[in-house]
């Protein structure tokens, strides 16, 4: 304001009154550079001083060592404030950087997968709700977005999933780009299951190291997009209610225009489906499988439940199968059973007929057996010694 006046031509005496203020203070405004502010002098030396060399040498080495810690080590007495500061000063200095680089990602090259834990639970059959994981897979180039809600994360769900989603998709990524997901694989070793898949599909899984979260920022983004768009609002009466309104709404989602490739997924999915593998011409076995000898308790476990089989294969080796949708059981190439998987845990699932006829073979086997009629078995003797040529030696004496 000062200077404005004054390049207005007011004098100094007149813009001292009318602010109120010193005519030292114009004067000394209208000479300077700039606009004035407060500026502490320098200090030389303070209490921290002494103590710095050391705090620096033991950042250097442990780098997370806290602040509390280090003030015991080196004898600080003074105020823990005043230390904190200086030591917060000094952790960037010593602290290695680690850049990320910019990443561009070619057709069809690589896929990002990830699971997505839905802030909703989802009704089951027994009544309970659970907190069910969602696998996204989303190609890196065109950011089209493919996702389904699995019964669990272990394994074979996550391999279901995972080619439940490629075969949807039509073509198979060359990578897919996973964190340490106990499921896939950890410290560089996959899970057993894990290699075969991906020997079928042509591809390989890229396992990032522990804090590297921008090498799978795509599919880590989406997630965050489900929670701000999907879900609010939203109530789900089964995990098959889920799955039918997240298919729809990802149709949806990805024709929307991605600001950073100025273009909408939907647009670009054909030059990453043109660059992918193609499908196997044998579908991977995936899934649960099993081979137990069936016992008394005609069940069989799947995951954490327990599915009847026809008892007549009691004691008998069976083969026992399950998807995201069936269990089966097969014995010498026909199936024993035959149910719908449940999503609950720790329950028993029944079919009537097997409770039948567990029925009639315990009644069968209460049952007394009846005595063979041996005169049925009687033979004449005389047929033996002509078989064995003795004929006419009856009356030979035995010495």
């Amino acid at each position: 304001m000062i200077r404005r006046l004054a390049a207005e031509g007011v004098r100094k005496t007149q813009i001292a009154e009318r602010l109120g203020i010193s005519r030292n203070t114009v004067a000394k405004a209208v000479a300077s550079p700039e606009p004035p502010r407060y500026e502490r002098a320098p200090v030389e030396a303070t209490s921290f001083t002494p103590f710095e060399e050391r705090v620096r040498a033991m950042v250097a080495e442990f780098p997370d060592m806290p602040a509390t810690v280090l003030a015991e080590r080196v004898g600080w007495s003074g105020s823990p404030s005043w230390f904190r500061e200086n030591v917060a000063r000094l952790r960037p200095e010593q602290r290695r950087p680690d850049p990320a680089d910019r990443l561009v990602w070619a057709p069809g090259d690589a896929a990002q997968c990830d699971l997505w834990f839905p802030p909703k639970r989802i009704p089951l059959e027994d009544g309970t709700t659970s907190l069910l994981p969602v696998l996204v897979i989303v190609p890196a180039h065109s950011r089209y977005i493919c996702g389904r809600m699995l019964p669990s994360r272990q394994t074979p769900d996550l391999l279901l999933g995972s080619w439940s989603l490629i075969n949807g998709f039509g073509r198979v990524p060359r990578r897919l780009i996973w964190d340490n997901e106990s499921g896939i694989g950890r410290r560089g070793r996959l899970a057993a299951g894990v290699a075969e898949f991906c020997g079928t599909l042509a591809t390989r899984v890229h396992q990032l190291k522990p804090r590297d979260p921008e090498s799978k920022g795509i599919v880590e983004r989406r997630n965050g997009f489900f929670e701000t768009s999907f879900m609010p609002g939203r109530s789900f009466d089964s995990p098959a209610d889920f799955n039918t309104q997240f298919a729809g709404w990802l149709e949806r989602a990805n024709q929307r225009q991605v600001r950073t490739l100025k273009a909408r997924p939907i647009d670009l999915v054909d030059a990453d489906r043109a660059a992918m593998l193609a499908l196997p011409p044998i579908p991977p076995r995936v899934g649960w499988t099993n081979q137990i000898r069936l016992g008394r308790d005609y069940y069989v476990r799947v995951d954490s439940n327990d599915y009847s089989v026809d008892p007549t294969a009691i004691g008998r080796q069976v083969t026992v199968t399950a998807d995201l949708q069936r269990v089966r059981v097969r014995l010498d190439g026909r199936d024993v059973a035959d149910h719908a998987r449940v999503w609950a845990r720790h329950m028993t699932v029944t079919d009537p007929a097997h409770v039948t006829m567990a029925q009639l073979l315990r009644e069968q086997f209460g049952r007394p057996r009846t005595p063979a009629d041996d005169s049925a078995l009687a033979r004449d003797l005389a047929d033996y010694d002509r078989a064995f040529g003795i004929d006419g030696l009856d009356g030979l004496e035995v010495a």
